[in-house]
């Protein structure tokens, strides 16, 4: 009993003061976006879930996409489709914190994904993105590093 309570202390402290991970996942995931097509957003203009069978690893997580086509362009350009400040909120990034960006709280602004937190800080962002985006960049990644 004596060893799991350290076991568990170590692992939760070290995790605690370790840098966030370039790119967003659930805790006990390494899939970004939730498993979300990131090109379909732009090519749809919606979130598609998508698919095991089309996946491929970019920066150290696994992305899926709904079709081949897909999986293709992202593979062509990743930077283009990937979201920005590795899908963590933007509205957070932008207020030098992280929160994890939701695959269904997302737009598309000057032809770049942003994902986040859910739909009142998306209302948030909305009304001046244009100023949170510029503050973000600023901020990304160095907010990785805080903790």
């Amino acid at each position: 009993m004596k060893y799991l309570f350290f076991s568990i202390f170590f692992f939760f402290t070290i995790n605690i003061f370790a840098k966030k991970a370039d790119i967003y996942t659930s805790f006990f995931s390494n899939i970004a976006v939730e498993g979300y097509d990131t090109v379909a957003y732009f090519s749809k203009n919606k979130p598609v879930k998508g698919s095991k069978k089309y996946k491929t690893k970019y920066k150290s997580v696994v992305w899926h996409f709904s079709s081949l086509k897909n999986l293709k362009k992202f593979k062509a350009n990743p930077k283009k489709y990937a979201p920005q400040y590795g899908g963590y909120c933007a509205w957070a990034v932008a207020k030098n914190k992280t929160a994890k960006g939701s695959p269904l709280q997302w737009s598309i602004y000057n032809k770049k994904l942003y994902l986040n937190y859910d739909k009142r800080i998306k209302s948030k962002w909305l009304v001046n993105k244009k100023q949170f985006v510029k503050q973000a960049d600023k901020n990304f990644p160095g907010v990785l590093d805080s903790y």
